[in-house]
């Protein structure tokens, strides 16, 4: 089951992609990640709980350990390789050409619904690899009731970055985004997408092919006017909120004011770049993901040279108001859990379920539970 036939009605000609790493780079990485020191212990990462001060020695120390000597990175490139995927050149407005990776399960149905799941940062397009395994079980080519599509968001991973010559924003991630679903031959889709991705979907809205969009991060200042009601279980995510602007934020705001500076300091070192985003695995999670999961996101990164080209997004992550029906999944565990009746404010909610469980990485984290919250809207939305 190969799940790999395109739309007879496609525009655009994608050419069937595999993850091969050349060896050199492969070794250098190896190389590098030897020789790179950690820092000495400190008072501050020999503390236990990473939000307090950051990831610990010790867990900075496992960590380079397991990638150094246990962590098999040509076994984990197949696995990711099972995955049927592409590449294709997407045209601009403006007369720019991106080469966008996307993975993807194409169905045979007739009337097969198509979704575009879109990541955030720090993650790629493997959080939704959990999500594919399940539909791959669950369903044949002829039967899988949707079109999933998974982009490499412009600058992640396997995607090419934003121009040298333009300041690219989010509002340019959804029109790329809108141009590779309807050259797919999709006229109508929904979309899906939790950090960035949350983003993006709220300007991804805005195209007359997309017909609604589920969110899974909903960051947000309290609106002017609103219900007022607010449960125990939203306060604490407030609470929770609060805490992460107050004191876990300051990595954005380094996104958003001195990319530059960043981009060179976590592209000369495999454990600077470890540090970086292996902090936001363990802080941003209800559960901690297997290591090798984890490692698998952060090696693609260090192998693409991702992170100094896809940071720009903190530049310009705008609030959009929209028409088109949305949906919000509510997990207890994210950064800034948003309540119900602020959410609402936001645009034209018509789906909402609250979970008891699951962090910032929903995808990743809770396939199941996301996949089943994304059929339920589908359900609801798609006429």
């Amino acid at each position: 089951m190969t799940y790999d036939k395109l739309p007879p009605s496609a525009s655009l000609k994608p050419e069937k992609f595999a993850l091969n790493v050349p060896q050199q780079d492969v070794d250098n990485f190896h190389q590098l990640l030897k020789l790179s020191p950690l820092a000495p212990e400190t008072y501050e990462n020999t503390q236990s709980d990473p939000n307090i001060f950051g990831v610990s020695y010790e867990d900075m120390k496992t960590a380079k350990t397991h990638w150094e000597t246990k962590y098999d990175w040509r076994e984990r490139e197949e696995h990711i390789n099972s995955f049927p995927q592409w590449k294709v050149k997407i045209k601009d407005d403006d007369g720019y050409v991106f080469d966008i990776h996307f993975a993807a399960l194409f169905s045979e149905k007739e009337n097969a619904i198509p979704i575009t799941f879109l990541h955030g940062w720090p993650g790629s397009f493997l959080e939704f690899l959990g999500i594919l395994s399940i539909l791959k079980k669950k369903y044949t080519p002829q039967s899988l009731p949707y079109h999933v599509i998974v982009p490499s968001l412009p600058g992640y991973t396997l995607s090419s970055g934003p121009p040298l010559d333009k300041d690219f924003t989010t509002e340019d991630i959804s029109r790329i985004v809108d141009k590779l679903m309807t050259g797919l031959g999709f006229n109508g889709y929904i979309g899906q997408g939790g950090d960035v991705g949350s983003y993006a979907c709220r300007s991804l809205a805005l195209y007359p092919a997309c017909k609604a969009v589920h969110l899974n991060f909903s960051m947000m200042v309290e609106p002017e006017k609103h219900d007022g009601q607010i449960s125990p279980s939203e306060m604490r995510g407030l609470s929770r909120a609060k805490d992460f602007a107050e004191r876990a934020s300051a990595y954005a705001l380094e996104h958003g004011t001195r990319p530059a500076t960043i981009g060179f300091a976590l592209q000369s070192s495999p454990v600077a770049l470890l540090a970086w985003i292996y902090e936001k695995f363990i802080t941003w999670t209800d559960t901690t993901p297997p290591l090798d999961d984890i490692l698998d996101s952060i090696t693609l990164y260090w192998f693409t040279k991702s992170f100094p080209r896809c940071i720009y997004i903190y530049r310009h992550l705008p609030e959009y108001k929209f028409k088109k029906p949305f949906g919000y999944s509510y997990f207890p565990m994210e950064i800034a859990p948003m309540p119900l009746s602020w959410v609402k404010e936001s645009g034209n909610l018509v789906w909402y379920r609250e979970h008891h469980s699951g962090g910032h990485f929903a995808a990743f984290e809770e396939p199941d539970v996301l996949l089943d919250d994304m059929e339920s809207f589908v359900e609801q939305v798609w006429k």
